[in-house]
């Protein structure tokens, strides 16, 4: 499973100076908040826990949070050597195309707080803000890693085409 080989990449990688960490985009809902034992993110055989509250804005920082997943609200402002990124449903390629998709977030993220009722009065605006945030939301996670960066993305074909985009 290429997410569990990529987690425990990072995790070697942070072996060399405590500066790796695991991101995603907000796809998955947050269950284990309440629940420590639950893990959120789940993709085949790979199972992972959003980042810990208790942290609070230290996640990124804290030397256990390698085992964890970060997403977008813990690692603003901050970077590491290296990072891994799993990019979910929310956005894809169709068509030679990225699109990005709402309807993918998880019902726990806040940041696409009010967009069903802003779609009811304004759908082309509602539209263009989600999709501006999802894009910002890789941007930022993408470019925490200042010596490297490694994506997975749960779509197959978004997959191919980033690798195929490789030189």
């Amino acid at each position: 499973d290429y997410t569990t080989d990529l987690h425990e990449e990072i995790k070697r990688l942070n072996k060399l100076n405590g500066k790796s960490r695991m991101v995603a985009g907000y796809c998955w809902n947050w269950i284990s908040k309440n629940d420590y034992e639950r893990r959120d993110i789940v993709i085949d055989s790979y199972r992972a826990r959003w980042n810990l509250q208790k942290y609070d804005d230290s996640w990124i920082i804290n030397p256990n949070s390698v085992n964890e997943v970060g997403c977008i609200h813990t690692c603003q402002g901050l970077e590491v050597e290296y990072v891994g990124v799993i990019i979910g449903n929310d956005l894809r390629i169709e068509s030679g195309t990225f699109i990005t998709d709402p309807s993918a977030r998880a019902k726990t993220d806040k940041s696409l707080s009010g967009f069903k009722k802003s779609l009811q009065s304004n759908e082309v605006g509602a539209l263009k803000k989600a999709d501006e945030l999802i894009r910002n939301t890789y941007r930022t996670l993408m470019s925490r890693g200042m010596k490297g960066c490694y994506v997975y993305c749960t779509d197959k074909k978004t997959n191919e085409y980033l690798k195929s985009k490789l030189s």
